[in-house]
C-alpha cells in the first residue's frame, strides 16, 4: 500500500460504451476530496485499522456534483468526520447536498449521519443494511467510544436513515443520471453501488476494495460474485472502492480472483482435517499478501469461510443419514 498522501500514478482506466478513456486522478490525498471524473470525486480514507491513529477515518467517500445540487456517498466514521467531509464538499462546491446514500453497513461509512442530518440533508440507504444496522451497530458505536475517546467521537449517534428503499432505482433530484444498485445478498445484506451513467463512475462501497482484503464478514459468496459479473457487464471506467486508492474496472477481477482462491483454500484445507486453529496460518492467498490487512481481515476470512464450510458439511452428512 502506498504511503499516505503520495501520488498516484496517471494513467489511463478502462473504457466504456460511452465513450473515450477517463485519466485517473493524480491526487488521491488522504481526506481530501479528488476529482476522478468530470463532476465525480473520492475523498480517500486512510489504510490501517480503526484506532487512535487513523481515528476510524478508513472508509472512502465520495460525491458526485450535477446541475441541480449534490449526491454525497457515505458519511465518514464520527460527526467530526462528517462535519469534515462536508467541509470538503463545500471546497469544491456551493451547490446544496440533495441527498446522502449510505452502500453498506460498516462502521467507518455510517456514523458521520448526524453531520449531515444537522444539515437537514436526507439520509437514505437499503432497508436490509439498515435492519442489520438496527441489530448490531448501538454495540459498534460503543467500541468506537471506547477505541476513539470521548472528545473525537463527541457528537456521534446511532443513525436512522429518512428513507429506506429495497431496490435498484434512478436519482433525478442532482440533474444528472444516477443509478442505485442493488444485487442481492452479496458483500453483505443490502449493499449497494452507485453509478453516475455520465461517467461510468462506480461508487463500489463494501462490494469492492482495493490494494486491501476484502471483509467476508456479512457476505453471501455465491451472490458476491454475482454481483461482481453484473458491474462488470456495466463496463465502468472507474471505480471507487470502498478501501483503497481509485480503480479501474480491473479491480473487479482481482476481487474475485482472492475470493476463489481463499474459498478454494479454505476447501483444501477442510479436505485435509486440519484444526480450525491452524487455519488462519495455513490458507494463504500469496497474490494479497501485499495487501493492507493481510494479517488481520484475510486471517478471519479464513476462519469465516472454514466454519461456513464446516456446518455445511456435517448438515449434508446429516441429511444422508436420515
Amino acid at each position: 500500500m502506498a504511503a499516505v498522501g503520495a501520488v498516484l500514478l496517471a494513467g489511463l482506466l478502462a473504457g466504456c460504451a460511452s465513450g473515450g478513456p477517463v485519466v485517473a486522478a493524480e491526487g488521491d490525498r488522504a481526506g481530501r476530496a479528488v476529482e476522478v471524473a468530470a463532476g465525480v470525486h473520492m475523498v480517500r480514507g486512510l489504510p490501517g485499522e480503526v484506532d487512535a491513529d487513523t481515528l476510524g477515518r478508513i472508509g472512502n467517500a465520495g460525491f458526485i456534483v450535477g446541475p441541480d445540487g449534490v449526491l454525497a456517498i457515505d458519511t465518514g466514521t464520527s460527526y467530526r468526520h462528517g462535519v469534515a467531509l462536508l467541509a470538503e464538499i463545500r471546497r469544491v462546491t456551493d451547490k446544496p447536498v440533495r441527498q446522502v446514500l449510505i452502500t453498506h453497513t460498516r462502521q467507518e461509512f455510517l456514523f458521520g449521519a448526524m453531520a449531515f442530518r444537522e444539515q437537514a440533508i436526507p439520509i437514505a440507504m437499503h432497508n436490509k443494511a439498515a435492519g442489520l444496522m438496527r441489530a448490531r451497530c448501538e454495540r459498534c458505536l460503543k467500541t468506537l467510544q471506547r477505541q476513539l475517546g470521548d472528545d473525537e467521537m463527541r457528537g456521534t449517534e446511532m443513525l436512522k436513515p429518512d428513507r429506506e428503499f429495497d431496490d435498484s432505482h434512478a436519482i433525478d433530484t442532482i440533474g444528472r443520471p444516477v443509478r442505485v444498485l442493488y444485487f442481492g445478498h452479496s458483500s453483505g445484506p443490502g449493499d449497494i453501488a452507485v453509478l453516475d451513467e455520465r461517467t461510468g463512475s462506480l461508487f463500489a462501497g463494501g462490494l469492492i476494495d482495493h490494494q486491501r482484503v476484502p471483509d467476508v464478514q456479512d457476505s453471501d459468496h455465491d451472490g458476491w460474485l454475482s454481483a461482481l459479473g453484473a458491474m462488470r457487464r456495466l463496463r465502468p471506467r472507474v471505480v471507487v472502492p470502498g478501501h483503497g486508492p481509485v480503480a479501474s474496472a480491473q479491480v473487479l477481477d482481482e476481487v474475485q480472483h482472492y475470493l476463489g482462491q481463499l474459498k478454494q483454500r479454505v476447501l483444501d484445507l477442510l479436505q485435509s482435517g486440519v484444526a480450525l486453529s491452524a487455519v488462519p496460518d495455513a490458507a494463504e492467498v500469496p497474490e494479497a499478501a501485499g495487501w493492507d490487512q493481510y494479517d488481520t481481515i484475510h486471517r478471519r476470512n479464513a476462519s469465516i469461510l472454514f466454519v461456513r464450510h464446516e456446518r455445511d458439511l456435517l448438515f449434508r452428512r446429516a441429511d444422508l443419514k436420515e
